[in-house]
């Protein structure tokens, strides 16, 4: 069994929700044009939940997704993750903040293409410098083989099949050993068998301590969450 190299000691967990979104609103404006995505959200998860969050296109899935992880910041109201007020971090702090905390899984996998599948893997490390050069790799080399790809380290993204590039993305999300980990549709460009793997591969990450949450059209997968949020025009309905 392969041995994780230790970089860094995973986040204590406090009694207090994981996620907090307080009265969030989010406003785009496009020259004279606005669009409220958000429309108030309150919204908490506890540390160690799988939660999925589902809704037509357009209701503000994505959009809440992006407040979690910082991607984005709230036109009104506070977001607390991890005991900490991300909608008040400067950019610095809060890139830095989401790279030690978060770990993102996105639809179309956004690998780099002139990277290998460990290059790819070893990317937040890289960019948090953390451990030594020898110690990223091992470490990405690690998180490789936990979603059952070790021998594809010297690939490049095209060698690929989807759902190869999706474990790849996955292992890129472990880098940092981060407790939280989002999937904005991290199964939306897979097929109905590989898209099982992925969920799978999320319940095995949430059973060994992670938060997870999801966005999904397929509300099979929605089911097997351990709770799920609805979102419609803006507002969570359960």
């Amino acid at each position: 069994m392969s041995t994780t190299p230790a970089l860094d000691q995973p986040a204590v967990k406090t009694s207090e929700p994981l996620i907090e979104l307080t009265g969030v609103e989010k406003t785009f404006r496009t020259g004279n044009v606005e669009y409220q995505a958000l429309r108030g959200i309150d919204l908490s998860v506890d540390a160690g939940e799988m939660v999925a969050v589902v809704g037509p296109s357009g209701s503000g899935k994505s959009t809440i997704m992006n407040m979690i992880t910082g991607i984005d910041r709230p036109t009104a109201g506070t977001v607390v993750v991890g005991a900490k007020r991300i909608d008040e971090l400067g950019e610095e702090a809060l890139a830095r903040w989401r790279g030690e905390n978060v770990g993102v899984v996105f639809q179309f996998f956004q690998l780099l293409p002139t990277l290998t599948a460990l290059e790819n893997a070893m990317l937040p490390m890289d960019f948090a410098r953390l451990g030594s050069i020898g110690d990223r790799a091992r470490r990405a080399q690690h998180n490789l083989e936990l979603v059952g790809l070790g021998e594809v380290g010297d690939k490049l993204p095209s060698e690929l099949s989807g759902g190869e590039q999706q474990r790849v993305a996955i292992a890129r999300a472990l880098a940092t050993e981060p407790e939280l980990i989002i999937g904005d549709e991290p199964t939306g460009n897979l097929d109905t068998t590989t898209a099982g793997e992925m969920f799978e591969l999320f319940r095995t990450l949430n059973s060994e301590g992670r938060t997870v949450m999801y966005v999904t059209h397929d509300l099979d997968l929605a089911g097997r969450a351990d709770r799920v949020v609805t979102i419609r025009d803006g507002v969570v309905e359960s």
